[in-house]
């Protein structure tokens, strides 16, 4: 993908925007999910969603759980056909999210790790 660091301020500012069809743009119809927040979210065991439509519909679930959803880009890395995200998320979260992008710069499979923020 050309342009990392405009995806990279795209995907942080739909989030922002609360608006779904904005979030879902980033993605391919295929798209893999797999973070801790889809048990959090769910109350379910499964880590792991699978193709937009689903994730769509755990995604309008958890923007109506979290009204207050904003994330505050920290940094960023590139790899090949990738890209890592470090962000301050939710409930006193940071973020680590790692996409993998195909030819047409969708995300078609992401990971999600994080942890309690630390405080000086």
């Amino acid at each position: 993908m050309k342009n990392i660091e405009k995806f990279v301020h795209e995907w942080i500012d739909a989030w922002n925007s609360r608006d779904l069809e904005k979030i879902l743009s980033h993605y391919s119809d295929d798209i893999e999910i797999t973070t801790p927040m889809i048990s959090i979210t769910t109350g379910n065991e499964e880590s792991t969603l699978k193709g937009k439509k689903a994730i769509a519909a755990y995604w309008a679930k958890a923007l109506e759980k979290l009204p207050d959803l904003h994330f505050v880009l920290l940094d960023w890395t590139e790899g090949v056909n990738c890209v890592s995200i470090y962000y301050e998320s939710v409930m006193n979260l940071v973020a680590i999210e790692t996409m993998w992008l195909n030819d047409c710069g969708k995300v078609y499979r992401m990971n999600a790790c994080y942890r309690k923020k630390k405080h000086n």
